[in-house]
């Protein structure tokens, strides 16, 4: 599945503040998470895709910096993005 062009404008309209606001730390965190579970679901299936794998490792990684990013900087937005996205517990 490719994101559209809507997909993206309503991730970063959602979370980031404005659909023209791709900069954001909380919209690019929204856009990892969703590549991330679309990827998930795929390796149930497809337990041998190995490109896909080492797929999502990357982004889990780049998510997780970006986290760490968010959290030094902005704490209270942090908390609330992970409330809202329903990732660390």
């Amino acid at each position: 599945m490719k994101l559209t062009k809507e997909t993206k404008q309503q991730l970063f309209a959602t979370y980031g503040g404005t659909a023209t606001n791709t900069g954001s730390a909380e919209g690019q965190i929204a856009l990892f998470t969703d590549r991330i579970n679309h990827i998930s679901g795929h390796l149930t299936t497809n337990k041998k895709d190995h490109s896909n794998t080492r797929a999502l490792l990357k982004l889990v990684g780049q998510r997780k910096r970006m986290l760490k990013y968010l959290a030094k900087t902005n704490l209270n937005g942090y908390r609330a993005l992970i409330e809202k996205l329903g990732i660390r517990r």
